[in-house]
């Protein structure tokens, strides 16, 4: 590749891929061919030309072909499958049974209990205790649901947003308890509070006090546990409440600007957090629309952290992704098409360069994945994977002229975004957002792209296969679903009225006040007065209660 003399980019370029230590496979085709890492413009004389400097080669600023120069010939993905349902202990074997099946990292899908902060015996909570995720109480829950698991070696991705700090307290807990130190802990921790508010609605205090709570985790990572992501800003729920795949991009970046801002004015210097900042994307079914949108957001955030926030380690400027295939776009409806949907919007994360990757299941759309299910959705990544050869070149289809200008026309109407809540919040982007929330203006914008694609729907300009298009098969359409029975909630309530019972509670009521009293002063960092509730197992409810004292619970004004 260097017989002949190659541009400086491409020398950077291929300095950097000789020193990254590859996978042992056969980087050729079917037949034989031999493939480049990566591909790009030559010369007359067939000498490597450097592409447009907004492209570039993988592993150079701005990233738009991926943040590494060897991309997966060093690694693959990481396929990390999202589970959680019933008690800790049925969350526990699932874990174990997609660990052995070849997932090589976690992803906790907590229950709506949990995620709204409230816990089983809640009498608000009858009916949903582990039903949509693992109900987790306290430390005592996490214990369980992690037993026997390696949390040393095996990453963990929580998806958990107003209760964050505190099952990412029972988690480090746990995992000491079980004799890892916290140091040693790598994997993600969603606690995106913006998105939430724009699409998820599951919020529990205010906009403001979110965001402490959010930086105060930023803070506490940074300080003490150099392998953990403590934020993931989530485009994929917007995506999923009915945003075009532009404003999918655009919210989710200026969400991360605006973390950037609150952690820098928190007294952070930027290359202190943001090297672990990660990102949580939708993988949708416009398979090349997807392509694009993931190299326009590595594209922008580079220049962003570089050009407005004075980033200078490189690992800051890399946007590292993972991405979930569409819950939005499966179908009730033959649902074994889901199978196919699935893959090909898996297929589209890869090709983006994605870090991580979880397949959702066929039967998803129904209820929570059967054992069978799941490993399929598994099984499809390792298909990916090991058979199509996609993941021995970096951007396989950088330069073809439909994505480059796809890849800028989201870029561009995401620069148009920035620019309204630049001028919301009067040159920030953290007091834009905050602005866009309380004046619903997000969240009209997304009410308005889902009515207008469920009109393409309604009027068969959109077809979905088996919904309004192709229906035959419609009638032989059930498929065996997993049931979670009451005898669930009922085991969860007493094993925690177990916990309260063995607890100490001086100790609990004494570390709820201090929780109280910190939250009360602006300046101090509520991480270490969480983990002391935690440690007393004080439970998800009380110590939100505690809280909620201090900062108010938020109600949006709806929308019509």
């Amino acid at each position: 590749m260097t017989d002949v003399a190659a541009s400086a980019g491409f020398e950077a370029w291929f300095a950097a891929y000789g020193a990254a230590t590859l996978r042992d496979a056969d980087f050729e085709t079917m037949s034989g061919v031999p493939l480049e890492p990566v591909y790009g413009p030559r010369d007359a004389g067939g000498a490597p030309e450097d592409p447009d400097p907004s492209v570039s080669w993988p592993g150079q600023f701005p990233y738009t072909r991926g943040p590494y120069a060897s991309m997966y010939r060093s690694k693959a993905w990481t396929m990390r499958m999202f589970a959680g349902f019933g008690t800790a202990e049925d969350t526990n074997l699932r874990f174990r049974d997609l660990l052995a099946a070849g997932g090589d990292g976690l992803s906790v899908a907590y229950d709506l209990p949990t995620l709204m902060g409230r816990d089983s015996d809640d009498p608000m909570c009858e009916g949903e205790v582990g039903r949509c995720g693992v109900a987790v109480d306290t430390l005592a829950d996490t214990e369980d649901l992690f037993a026997g698991i390696d949390m040393g070696t095996t990453t963990t991705s929580m998806t958990i947003n107003s209760p964050a700090p505190m099952c990412f307290a029972m988690y480090v807990a746990a995992a000491e308890a079980a004799g890892t130190e916290r140091r040693l802990l790598g994997g993600t921790l969603q606690n995106d509070m913006l998105k939430e508010y724009q699409a998820q609605k599951e919020y529990i205090f205010p906009p403001r006090p979110s965001m402490r709570l959010v930086t105060d985790v930023i803070r506490f990572t940074s300080a003490e546990m150099p392998r953990f992501h403590p934020v993931s800003v989530s485009g994929y729920h917007i995506r999923e409440a009915g945003s075009t795949a532009a404003q999918e991009l655009a919210f989710t970046l200026a969400n991360g600007f605006a973390y950037v801002e609150a952690a820098r004015a928190a007294g952070l210097g930027v290359d202190e957090f943001a090297p672990r900042l990660s990102f949580f994307f939708n993988a949708h079914i416009d398979f090349f629309e997807e392509i694009a949108k993931y190299r326009a957001a590595r594209r922008i955030w580079a220049r962003w952290l570089r050009d407005r926030y004075g980033a200078t380690d490189p690992r800051s400027m890399m946007l590292r992704f993972h991405t979930q295939t569409a819950g939005a776009s499966l179908t009730a409806q033959q649902p074994e098409l889901n199978i196919v949907r699935t893959a090909v919007e898996a297929l589209a994360g890869v090709l983006g360069g994605t870090q991580s990757l979880h397949t959702n299941s066929m039967d998803e759309v129904l209820a929570l994945p059967t054992d069978k299910a799941a490993r399929i959705a598994l099984r499809t990544q390792q298909v990916i994977a090991s058979e199509t050869g996609v993941a021995h070149v970096a951007d396989p289809l950088g330069g073809s002229w439909f994505v480059e200008e796809l890849t800028d026309q989201l870029e561009a109407q995401a620069e148009a975004v920035f620019a309204h809540l630049e001028e919301l919040g009067s040159g920030s982007l953290l007091d834009g957002v905050v602005a866009g929330i309380e004046a619903n203006w997000f969240q009209g914008e997304i009410a308005d792209a889902s009515y207008r694609f469920q009109r393409k729907v309604s009027s068969d300009r959109m077809v979905i296969v088996g919904v309004n298009g192709y229906t035959g098969g419609n009638e032989d359409s059930q498929l065996p679903t997993l049931t979670i029975g009451p005898e669930v909630e009922e085991a969860q309530r007493k094993r925690l009225a177990e916990v309260k019972l063995a607890r100490s509670d001086g100790a609990v009521r004494d570390a709820l006040a201090r929780l109280a009293e910190d939250a009360g002063h602006a300046e101090r960092n509520l991480m270490p007065a969480i983990f002391e509730s935690v440690r007393a197992y004080a439970t998800v409810g009380e110590m939100v209660g505690a809280l909620a004292g201090v900062f108010g619970r938020w109600e949006e004004t709806a929308v019509i």
